[in-house]
């Protein structure tokens, strides 16, 4: 297949960030390859055209509009949030394969994956001196609880790991140290969610505070999971909002004592053991093997009701293979959606599934593609794969015109739990839609219906409909360079 396509790369692949919500809003400003596909393929790619265009009016203009977002608003108005290890997720995933037997997909069914149990228990944080105020926080995804009655203890506020550094284990000792980081990204401030508990363990601090990581705030906490490193002391540790972060980084810097009374009764618990949800459209010539997965994870976080995170990417894919089905398209390849368990707590659903699957990959999985940084009006599809991949996929994305979604990056992992592959050479892709205010909502109480819009739902599922289905029928696979 190699020889057939001449590719001259310009630029190597730029290493960007791996978190899949760090994305948002970045592009890749690497020079596109030269690409001298075959002309026969690149005329079989644009002989779609009139199948992406009927996929799409169907879709967002006839029968199937405005289902979508009827669909995803009766699953969180019935289950809500839905944590890894809760019953509500377990009954939405009940719910979910009911659905897809009903819609007549085949194949459905679930695969197990041992998730972390977390609960999140009684959390209060109260500024007793030098006045009084509470503090609306959000314990961190397998945080520890305090000692019962809580913590009582005076605070260290910095704006950063360095500012940290100065700071010696005697004037740590038995504090409650206060990250402020300012907004520089998703990216690039996560860090300090992900492991401020453990660096200021390491100094002997008695819990942490992180500043809500988001660019906007009124008055809004936003939780998310935190990650303890192996060999260090386990402290408590919470996001508290914006507002209030920075208030006590400028009260602290003028040289005022300030004491915070937290106490948070949250605990984690033996591992659980949960489901991911499947089903497919089966293929008429590869039915077992170059399979294309549509993906999105079915889990949220406890606060909000999981709409936009991921709800809509779950139902994208759900419903792709639905209306697929129920306009008579049934690709060379098999579709198989995945609505991916425990993917806020680490990716665990996505990691059982490639161990359950690893024996046989390189022939199962053709193409991978997930959706989990919102279902905004979508503008195109990022890219994770070889070169020659990328210029047919390039060629495909052209297709989309009817949606106004072209655009095209090339990320290097493609979406979180598919990066399970795609970080090993499988290709895959993920959503680009315009979530400037993604971060605004994002593991917080805002994670709700009043952040989707139907239409622009409906753009999302046509466009996950129309590029799974070229990629899934075409007569050649997608190249992979598959290590490990």
């Amino acid at each position: 297949m190699g020889t057939q396509r001449r590719i001259k790369w310009v630029l190597p692949l730029l290493a960007l960030v791996t978190l899949p919500e760090a994305r948002a809003g970045i592009s890749d400003n690497r020079i596109d390859p030269v690409c001298d596909l075959p002309d026969t393929l690149v005329r079989e790619i644009q002989g779609y055209q009139p199948i992406v265009n009927g996929i799409v009016s169907r879709i967002f203009e006839g029968d199937f509009a405005g289902k979508t977002w009827d669909s995803l608003s009766e699953l969180v108005d019935t289950f809500g949030a839905r944590l890894a290890g809760s019953e509500q997720l377990e009954k939405a995933i009940d719910y979910v394969i009911d659905g897809m037997k009903r819609d007549g997909l085949e194949n459905v069914h679930t695969e197990n994956a041992s998730v972390p149990h977390w609960v999140r228990g009684f959390e209060s944080a109260q500024l007793v001196a030098p006045f009084k105020k509470n503090l609306p926080l959000l314990g961190l995804g397998t945080t520890v609880g305090t000692p019962r009655g809580g913590i009582i203890a005076d605070v260290i506020a910095v704006e950063s790991f360095k500012e940290f550094e100065a700071f010696t284990p005697e004037q740590v000792k038995g504090k409650i140290v206060v990250f402020v980081p300012p907004w520089q990204g998703y990216g690039k401030t996560v860090a300090y969610r992900s492991h401020g508990a453990s660096v200021a363990a390491k100094k002997g601090a008695a819990a942490t505070l992180i500043r809500s990581i988001t660019p906007f705030s009124i008055g809004s906490p936003h939780t998310g999971v935190q990650d303890y490193e192996d060999g260090v002391r386990k402290i408590p540790t919470a996001c508290i909002t914006v507002e209030d972060a920075e208030m006590i980084l400028r009260k602290y810097r003028r040289g005022e004592t300030l004491t915070i009374h937290l106490e948070m009764e949250d605990r984690n618990l033996e591992p659980f053991v949960s489901r991911n949800s499947i089903a497919e459209l089966v293929g008429t010539t590869y039915q077992n093997n170059q399979v294309v997965v549509v993906s999105g994870h079915l889990d949220s976080w406890d606060v909000g009701v999981g709409a936009m995170d991921d709800g809509g990417g779950a139902l994208i894919s759900w419903k792709a293979l639905n209306y697929l089905k129920a306009m008579g398209f049934r690709p060379r390849r098999t579709i198989r959606a995945i609505l991916w368990t425990g993917e806020e707590l680490g990716l665990w659903g996505g990691q059982a599934y490639r161990e359950a699957h690893q024996a046989n990959e390189k022939e199962e999985f053709n193409f991978f593609f997930e959706s989990d940084i919102g279902t905004f009006e979508p503008k195109g599809l990022d890219f994770s794969g070889n070169k020659e991949a990328e210029c047919i996929f390039r060629e495909v994305v052209k297709l989309m015109t009817p949606l106004n979604a072209t655009e095209f990056e090339t990320p290097t992992d493609g979406g979180p739990d598919i990066s399970h592959w795609t970080s090993r050479g499988f290709p895959g892709a993920s959503l680009i839609n315009k979530n400037e205010k993604y971060f605004w909502f994002h593991h917080s109480a805002g994670d709700s219906m009043a952040v989707e819009d139907p239409r622009n739902l409906d753009k999302c599922v046509a466009l996950w409909a129309a590029a799974a289905y070229v990629v899934a029928d075409l007569s050649v696979p997608m190249p992979k360079d598959v290590k490990g």
